[in-house]
């Protein structure tokens, strides 16, 4: 396999790489949900209030990231494996967890740049090198993220034809 048939995903990196990280601004609804990006839901899932979720959802790059940086929540979810959506506990290790990731893809997948981006990515493995492997330290491990996008990719690409 040569390097032109790796695409490794990360914010920094040039399109479509750049655009299928969860630090982009792809907007997108969950559940009546607003979110500025796929990395605002996820860090959201750290926050047991409705209200600051929102917030969270909100937010895009970098200031999603480290929304909850210095608050307690960003390591309490790690020793009781407990994130929450809208009021409702998500145990991470769960299949209900899963089905929630497939969820939020799925309403990623409506933002057309989105699927754009996916689509341009042509036949690449996708690959997330600064991913975390450990679902303890982490609220979408590269495997978890990598599987979804090649999922959708291929569903895209049915939807292209």
């Amino acid at each position: 396999m040569n390097k032109e048939d790796i695409l490794d995903i990360y914010s920094s990196g040039d399109y479509p790489a750049d655009a299928l990280s969860n630090f982009y601004p792809h907007a997108f609804v969950l559940d009546g949900v607003a979110c500025a990006s796929m990395e605002g839901l996820l860090q959201s899932l750290k926050a047991k209030n409705k209200a600051l979720q929102r917030k969270i959802c909100a937010l895009s790059g970098k200031e999603a990231k480290n929304a909850l940086r210095h608050r307690p929540q960003n390591l309490i979810w790690r020793l009781t494996g407990r994130l929450y959506w809208q009021g409702a506990v998500l145990r991470r290790h769960s299949d209900g967890y899963q089905r929630f990731l497939d969820r939020a893809y799925a309403a990623l997948s409506r933002n057309p740049d989105f699927t754009a981006a996916l689509l341009a990515s042509g036949d690449a493995a996708l690959v997330h090198t600064v991913g975390k492997q450990d679902t303890g330290k982490t609220v979408l491990t590269e495997y978890e993220f990598i599987s979804r996008l090649t999922r959708l990719r291929e569903a895209a690409r049915k939807d292209d034809r």
